[in-house]
């Protein structure tokens, strides 16, 4: 069965759709994020919903042995506030925090909200080891071609994922987490690949993901001297989900290009990229 993460004993070891398409001995964000995620769920209260998950990606995580530490800072009656860290050798790598709200009654009256398309590719069999990622650039059909994607106009991303720990179903906080960092890949990748890599990831939820299919609508981009945020929509078959918003840094020297599989200006080529990575 295909996942993120296979048990070893008492760890947590990456399998191929978890290691960095920047380097094998790194581990990707996708996975860290859905990792923190599961880590942080863990004390949602019962009646609490995730309603906001922060990642700062400050260190590369090594594909090698990590151990997570977590707290809760604030439980009240309709707020629960959790921070969490991954921790390698003693030392913090990652840290997150997570936002868990009471639901309730929609108050009375009407608000703007935007109403544009959220295309939806034809439904596909659920399978327990997910899917390849479909595309959608501009006008163009919903396909898995990466080349044919490679290009400056709007990206939409399609998602079934697999199981982020073998043996366990990926919830929808999970399921959400790990394409808040896959943000970078709608909104950063353009004509010559993608340049930019996360240094923080949040998405926001006004409800959990419904289903096996989750998908990520490029809303802006915004740059300056190799800074860029990122935002996208989040939707799942129902409708809008959330917004996940990531800031990023130029990494041009080794940007990868899809079109030949290799990060350009690297000394050896890379393997190809995740099919979930972003």
């Amino acid at each position: 069965m295909v996942s993120f993460f296979a048990r070893e004993g008492d760890r947590l070891v990456a399998q191929q759709i978890a290691v960095s398409p920047w380097s094998d001995a790194m581990l990707s964000g996708t996975g860290v994020c859905g990792l923190l995620a599961r880590e942080l769920e863990g004390h949602c209260p019962e009646g609490f919903v995730p309603a906001r998950l922060t990642v700062d990606l400050y260190q590369p995580v090594a594909n090698a042995p990590f151990e997570f530490r977590s707290e809760v800072v604030r439980r009240g009656s309709r707020i629960t506030v959790v921070d969490a860290a991954l921790v390698q050798e003693g030392r913090e790598r990652v840290r997150a925090t997570a936002l868990f709200l009471t639901p309730g009654a929609e108050p009375p009256g009407q608000v703007w909200s935007s109403a544009e398309e959220l295309p939806m590719p034809p439904e596909r069999p659920v399978s327990p080891d997910g899917a390849p990622p479909l595309f959608k650039s501009g006008e163009r059909e919903w396909d898995s071609d990466f080349i044919a994607n490679q290009n400056a106009d709007r990206k939409f991303a399609w998602h079934n994922l697999p199981a982020l720990v073998a043996g366990e179903k990926i919830t929808p906080f999970q399921r959400a987490a790990v394409l808040g960092d896959a943000t970078n890949h709608v909104c950063h990748w353009g004509s010559e690949g993608a340049g930019y890599i996360n240094a923080d990831v949040t998405v926001t939820l006004s409800r959990l993901p419904a289903g096996a299919e989750l998908g990520l609508r490029a809303d802006n981009t915004i740059a300056a001297d190799g800074v860029s945020i990122g935002t996208a929509t989040l939707y799942d078959r129902l409708g809008p989900v959330g917004v996940c918003v990531v800031t990023t840094l130029s990494n041009a020297r080794r940007q990868v290009d899809f079109t030949t599989a290799t990060t350009v200006g690297a000394d050896e080529p890379r393997r190809p990229w995740s099919r979930v990575d972003g």
